[in-house]
């Protein structure tokens, strides 16, 4: 199976890449997910854009079995949807595929039978819509409005339980099932990009990123399996952890050898001291070289 990394440098110019304590941290984070993942995966691959390629592998110097620039083909769409790379990303693979954030940290191999799973990811999130500030009813509202149609699964999926819902925390998503994940992702790529009157009611996006992606996919994956005429009537999914909580559970995660830095996480003081630690115990030579670009103004996309 071949790990995926990707990287649309549009929203992290625009505003993602503050998130991290500093360019260099994020250039750190980078260096230790993919060299983790390259002792677990066979083959590792990145998909990103010409700035992408330029800050990664020409700068910075990660390798990679092999690189696509194909997400420079969406100049056009609204930075605000962070996670329309990683959508193209999925899109594009033909064979089995872990698809892993450069947030996420694989200290062991992922369990044989989560790989073997049709789609697997890390965990479920179970969610309330009273307590949601960018939940499915607002975009439901706001295509309704302008008169557009969500998918099919979608509605199912809310015909169940309006009031509550459930996504799929997408810091690792794969599968051997390509097929169905190639249509999911294909599925949430034409609603970003095909609905731009409803999209434009929200000047903010963040939030509905996790809607199109974690919600639609298990949406997706539920409607198929209860649907026997479905091509994808035995798609299932397999998860890491078995909730959000056991998730970040210090012991649970450490014995998964699992780390997912979660928002502010990233720019938290003592994370990015264990981060810089780690990277010079890992590599010094590497450590060193983060430092030069950062000091130099090039550790940016």
């Amino acid at each position: 199976m071949r790990a995926v990394f990707s990287f649309w440098s549009k929203p992290f110019t625009a505003y993602k890449g503050r998130i991290w304590a500093t360019p260099m941290h994020h250039l750190l984070a980078w260096g230790l997910s993919v060299r983790l993942a390259q002792q677990h995966f066979d083959e590792v691959v990145l998909v990103t854009d010409k700035a992408g390629k330029s800050l990664l592998v020409d700068r910075l110097g990660l390798k990679f079995n092999d690189v696509s620039e194909h997400l420079q083909e969406f100049r056009d769409v609204d930075p605000g949807w962070w996670a329309f790379g990683k959508l193209v990303a999925y899109s594009m693979q033909t064979k089995p595929f872990c698809h892993i954030d450069n947030d996420v940290f694989l200290w062991k191999p992922l369990p044989p039978a989560l790989l073997s799973s049709p789609v697997f990811t890390q965990c479920p999130e179970y969610h309330h819509t009273a307590w949601e500030w960018s939940g499915p009813g607002y975009v439901e509202e706001a295509f309704e409005a302008q008169h557009r149609k969500l998918p099919a699964e979608w509605t199912w999926a809310r015909s169940l339980h309006p009031e509550r819902f459930c996504e799929d925390n997408c810091g690792i998503l794969g599968g051997t099932d390509v097929a169905f994940l190639q249509y999911f992702s294909t599925l949430a790529i034409e609603l970003v990009t095909q609905n731009a009157p409803a999209w434009d009611r929200f000047s903010e996006k963040e939030g509905f990123n996790m809607i199109v992606e974690q919600f639609l996919l298990n949406a997706c994956v539920r409607y198929h399996r209860a649907h026997p005429q479905s091509p994808f009537a035995r798609v299932r999914m397999g998860y890491l952890f078995p909730s959000f909580e056991q998730a970040y559970e210090e012991d649970r995660a450490a014995r998964a050898g699992f780390t997912h830095l979660l928002g502010d996480a990233k720019s938290h003081p003592a994370i990015s001291r264990r981060l810089e630690e780690r990277m010079q115990w890992e590599s010094p030579d590497f450590y060193r070289h983060c430092m030069r670009l950062h000091r130099n103004g090039h550790a940016t996309a």
